[in-house]
Order: structure tokens, then sequence, then C-alpha cells
């Protein structure tokens, strides 16, 4: 059930952007290959408009299918360093995250994946949800999905 809700606000979200854009806006499916293999059943991220949607990040070491060894901090550092190269392969950068979805396999375990987080990003923060999963892909500890938008053109400007 919580799948389908995140998959339905995703979807409402790629709605909203080209309403509010007041175009169609292109859409691009794009896999660098920097942290994943590209024959997954998924694109590592979907461009629409000046956004861009990941996929689902977990703490895999890059070019392999295997989990960071470590626990939690070592599996959300190795996440998040993931979000960072999967974001700058296609043109954009930590500080152009505005929303973050975290499951955690042990929500008990969120003030260590927290102190990790936080350690990647400066205020004013990205907006954030978070839950328990039961389960999830290869048995990582946590998995993180982001929202992006570029700099606006005419200003230049990313978030403050």
């Amino acid at each position: 059930m919580r799948k389908i809700l995140l998959f339905a606000v995703t979807c409402a979200a790629f709605a909203a952007t080209s309403l509010l854009a007041g175009e169609t806006a292109s859409v691009e499916f794009l896999n660098s290959g920097k942290v994943l293999p590209t024959n997954l059943p998924f694109s590592e991220a979907v461009r629409v408009g000046n956004m861009i949607y990941l996929s689902g990040q977990i703490g895999i070491v890059p070019g392999t299918m295997k989990l960071a060894p470590g626990g939690i901090k070592e599996e959300a550092r190795q996440t998040m360093e993931n979000i960072k190269t999967s974001l700058e392969a296609n043109g954009y950068a930590l500080s152009s995250v505005v929303k973050c979805t975290v499951m955690l396999a042990d929500i008990s375990e969120w003030g260590a994946f927290n102190e990790v987080y936080r350690s990647f990003f400066s205020p004013p923060f990205p907006a954030r949800s978070a839950l328990g999963a039961n389960g999830l892909a290869l048995g990582a500890r946590v998995e993180v999905e982001c929202m992006a938008a570029a700099a606006d053109k005419s200003t230049g400007q990313q978030r403050n």
C-alpha cells in the first residue's frame, strides 16, 4: 500500500510540474551507468522540464550490486554518495535537491541515518519524508529517493 501511495505522489508531482510550467515538458529517461548497471528494469532518473526525479538509491558500491559494509552509517554514507554521483552525472548537484523520501528497514536507526544525511546538506534543507519499510532491495538498511530542480535559467539561482 505504501509503494502505491508513493507512486501516486510521484505521478502527481510529474503532473504538477508540467501544469505549473504552462507547457508540455519533454521527458527524458536517464541511465548514466555510474552507480547502477544500465540493464535494470527502471531508469536511474527521469527529467521532466527542469525537474529530475531519482529512483531510490541504496548503499551499493558503484559498479557492483553489493552493499557497503559497516552497518547503517556506512550504508547511509554510500547511499548519499550514490545520489550525489547520479545527480552530477545528469547536470544537477545536491544543492538542487528540493525533496527526499527516506525509507529505513529499522526506523530506530533514524538518528544514525540523520547524522550522515546532515553531512550532505546544509540549510535550508530539502523537504523530507521518512518511513519504516519491511524489506528493501538487496537487504539494504536504507533507501532514499530525491527530486531536484535545475537553476532558474533567467536568474541562475538555486534554492537559497
